[in-house]
């Protein structure tokens, strides 16, 4: 696994088969996703227990209910402490090359983002630093990324290509996410975002590139996943950043109805800086959701909440970049809208791993509650990525994927951060337990 230094150990249990019990406070999230108002349904059942058999959940009710039903299961006690779903992270940029620190120090003394983007910094610097990058290299820096979500509690995470610009190095991060979702524990669902920014080659002439992008790289995409990963549901997510800079709004319908032809199931960044109507558009389109809403106006919210396109906030992004505002939760919420939310990992303005840190920024930046950030990190956040019959809650027929937290009650997430919660995750039926201190991999 390279020689890379992480702050986890992971310890994986071989069974797969046992009774999770004595929860004091069972989050079920059951009932799919929750909109508007009625976010925060956590389903607790205080004392609760789960079966889980064959990498599935078979049965959830009280401790004394399971223990007498089945008597002679396997057992792992959670006594003291909160099982949950896993959380699932729906906006991420996962495999890169490089670093930005210097681009970081740059924002504190005074550079704006798009300033850096123009003079070829940001999203462009690391596409020279991934470009050069072999698939061992960019895998082996992506690893200790995921061990990190996976030991704070990401059980499932989508991940984004979008740091190549070209047909080759894209194709490249497809492979290499491929193969790190093959490896596992946490599972990934995977984004074409060729339409990240404007390829260098093309800085003088966008619509040249996205004429690229529509009429090359798609196409070639959708025969490469066919062959390459014959065995998926079905072919990744086509992102665009609808973005003053990179791409305006007629620019996204193009490369967005082109994917959707192609069949494409859709994501779209939009009004992380100016509102050009990318929500709007997400909505007509049909994409699984719209991400950033920083600046969403209200006619788009209005769209959003009159659609099945889930409103994922990146709260972690305007902190990164020492904004003041951030998605207006409120008003989404008010309006009907199904809200998640992710982590926007990334290399210029949020690398930050942990789903529990995104809860307490959305507690204390959006006004969310406790258990309003659970559902929208959980079940909405499932939904976000078309998987919301799969993970995302502690259902019959789901798969096991759950957290036991080394807390007693659901609230010290969001009350609690710059820490790690989770004591035990639970993937597909397997128990890997975290310790945390330094240790260098093998």
């Amino acid at each position: 696994m390279g020689g890379n230094c992480i702050p986890i150990t992971i310890h994986r249990s071989l069974i797969t088969d046992m009774l999770i019990h004595s929860a004091t406070q069972l989050l079920t999230l059951s009932g799919g996703p929750q909109r508007g108002r009625d976010l925060g349904n956590l389903g607790v059942i205080e004392g609760g227990a789960v079966l889980v058999r064959d990498e599935k959940i078979v049965e959830v009710g009280s401790t004394a209910d399971l223990r007498a039903a089945h008597p002679h299961e396997p057992t792992l006690d959670a006594s003291g402490c909160v099982v949950m779903p896993g959380f699932v992270d729906p906006h991420t940029h996962l495999i890169w090359g490089g670093d930005r620190a210097k681009e970081f120090e740059m924002r504190l003394e005074g550079a704006k983002y798009l300033d850096i983007l123009a003079a070829g910094g940001g999203i462009i610097s690391t596409v020279r630093a991934t470009r050069t990058a072999s698939i061992e290299s960019l895998i082996a820096q992506a690893r200790p990324r995921l061990l990190r979500m996976f030991a704070t509690g990401t059980t499932t995470a989508e991940a984004k290509t979008g740091y190549g610009l070209q047909t080759a190095t894209e194709l490249r991060l497809l492979k290499a996410l491929l193969a790190l979702d093959r490896e596992g524990p946490l599972e990934l669902a995977i984004t074409f975002l060729g339409a990240h920014a404007i390829a260098p080659e093309f800085k003088d002439d966008p619509q040249g590139y996205t004429d690229l992008l529509t009429e090359t790289m798609l196409p070639l995409v959708q025969g490469w996943w066919e062959v390459h990963a014959p065995r998926r549901q079905s072919l990744p997510f086509v992102d665009v950043f609808c973005e003053t800079g990179a791409f305006d709004l007629a620019q996204s319908r193009q490369i967005l109805t082109k994917a959707k032809e192609l069949g494409f199931p859709l994501k779209i960044h939009a009004d992380e800086f100016d509102n050009l109507g990318g929500a709007s558009l997400a909505a007509e389109l049909g994409a699984a959701s719209a991400d950033h809403l920083v600046v969403t106006s209200d006619a788009d919210i209005a769209a959003l909440a009159a659609s099945e396109t889930v409103a994922v906030s990146l709260p972690c992004t305007p902190f990164g970049l020492a904004e003041r505002d951030y998605t207006p939760a409120q008003k989404i919420l008010d309006a009907g809208g199904i809200l998640a939310l992710a982590t926007d990992c990334n290399p210029g303005t949020a690398w930050n791993e942990s789903m529990q840190f995104v809860l307490a920024l959305a507690c204390r930046q959006m006004g969310l509650t406790p258990a309003q950030a659970i559902a929208a990190a959980t079940i909405n956040a499932a939904y976000a990525i078309r998987r919301a019959d799969r993970v995302g809650s502690l259902e019959p027929g789901k798969l096991a994927d759950l957290l036991v937290l080394s807390v007693p009650d659901y609230r010290h997430l969001g009350y609690r951060f710059g820490t790690n919660l989770v004591k035990q995750v639970v993937k597909r039926g397997r128990v890997y337990s975290v310790d945390v201190g330094y240790y260098r991999t093998a």
